[in-house]
């Protein structure tokens, strides 16, 4: 058995952790969204039950899991609280990709401390000035979610060239401490409120070259950290984990709604019946059950068969990669469409303010603002491949 793996002791003990806190997830759901943060005690709570070192490194205290096993405990979080299980995945990701930056970055964030959390946004806003040793960075970037509970932050920027002022070929992810940017107030939302994702400010400060990751690298699975962290999950391409940071919070939370629905169809009458007795209730729930295992079992043959071309060494092939990418991005699409059919047969009580089924839908609607959630470029790419084109994707 795979010590690392889903079927693992380790991996059920976490995802036992995980539903063990739904009550207080649960609790905790409407001030979480008031007071647009996860509070602090649920992250003490991820921490305690050791969810952000399921991708760390074992040299630095992490369990070094394969990434499945780290998607079923968020899973687990969203039934209970999408904005907690979104922030836990896309904070805890980073302990995965901070093991891929040249070893000295990961001293710098984790020698005093490697409970030290890092927030981001990748997206490729910042500006650039190649100077000795590193770079010059400035930019404003948006949505960096859980950024209050964290330290340190990813940012997203392409390094110009003389022949290529902005090619995405040469984008690179920049770590940057707290003491050098300042987080903007400004996450005022319909759903998802509580994931607090504010924008992250940063003028003209220096970032060492070692503090930052090449996406080329990311894509070729052949990273700076390697020569450190040579376990076979540290071989695995980049957007490849992160994605499902981005879209396991929303068929949580899909799972989440369907329990809400069928709590209504329990007292709803439909006529002289019950909700629970009508055909297309139960035809819906049903469908739905089977959607979100379906979409579950997706994500894990499809991390189960990554693994095993990592651990044998030998390299994904391209076209399942952007199989793989599309198989993320649908995700919320799927979910979103499946609630809104819940939440149309559950009448007028499902759009009264403080409907579960309201609440789960609108966290599901905003995560479908993050771009890794929009499923139309991975599918022109997924389709352009089976009709005989080239890859036009280099973040698979």
């Amino acid at each position: 058995m795979n010590d690392y793996g889903l079927e693992s002791p380790r991996a059920q003990e976490l995802i036992d952790a995980a539903r063990a806190m739904g009550p207080a997830l649960t609790q905790r759901r409407s001030q979480c969204k008031t007071d647009r943060r996860v509070s602090d005690a649920t992250v003490a709570d991820f921490e305690k039950a050791g969810f952000f070192k399921i991708l760390q490194p074992e040299q630095w205290g992490g369990y070094a899991m394969d990434p499945q096993v780290f998607y079923m405990v968020g899973y687990e979080v969203a039934q209970f609280c999408p904005s907690s299980a979104w922030i836990l995945g896309v904070i805890a990701v980073h302990n995965w990709q901070l093991a891929v930056f040249d070893d000295q970055a990961a001293q710098d964030v984790w020698t005093d401390d490697p409970s030290v959390l890092i927030s981001s946004s990748y997206a490729p806003v910042g500006k650039v000035k190649v100077v000795d040793g590193g770079f010059r960075l400035s930019g404003r970037w948006s949505f960096s979610s859980g950024s209050e509970h964290c330290k340190w932050a990813f940012l997203g920027a392409v390094v110009p060239t003389p022949e290529a002022p902005f090619d995405m070929a040469n984008y690179r992810t920049f770590l940057v401490p707290i003491d050098d940017y300042e987080i903007a107030d400004n996450w005022d939302v319909v759903g998802l409120q509580g994931t607090g994702s504010h924008d992250i400010v940063v003028d003209d400060v220096f970032v060492p070259e070692h503090r930052t990751h090449k996406s080329m690298d990311g894509f070729l699975c052949d990273n700076p950290g390697n020569a450190v962290n040579d376990a076979p999950l540290y071989r695995m391409p980049f957007m490849q984990v992160f994605v499902r940071a981005v879209c396991t919070a929303t068929l949580g939370a899909c799972e989440g709604a369907l329990q809400a629905f069928i709590e209504v169809a329990k007292t709803r009458q439909v006529g002289p019946n019950k909700m629970s007795n009508d055909p297309y209730a139960r035809q819906l729930a049903a469908e739905v059950r089977a959607s979100i295992e379906e979409m579950k079992l997706t994500m894990v043959r499809n991390f189960d068969a990554m693994m095993e071309s990592c651990r044998s060494g030998e390299a994904i092939p391209v076209d399942s990669r952007v199989r793989y990418r599309y198989d993320s991005a649908v995700v919320a699409d799927r979910c979103l469409e499946l609630s809104s059919r819940m939440l149309k047969a559950s009448g007028s009580g499902g759009i009264r303010k403080g409907s579960e089924l309201l609440d789960f839908h609108l966290d599901m609607l905003a995560s479908q603002a993050h771009v890794a959630n929009n499923s139309v470029p991975f599918a022109n790419n997924m389709g352009g491949m089976m009709f005989g084109e080239e890859n036009l994707d280099y973040a698979v």
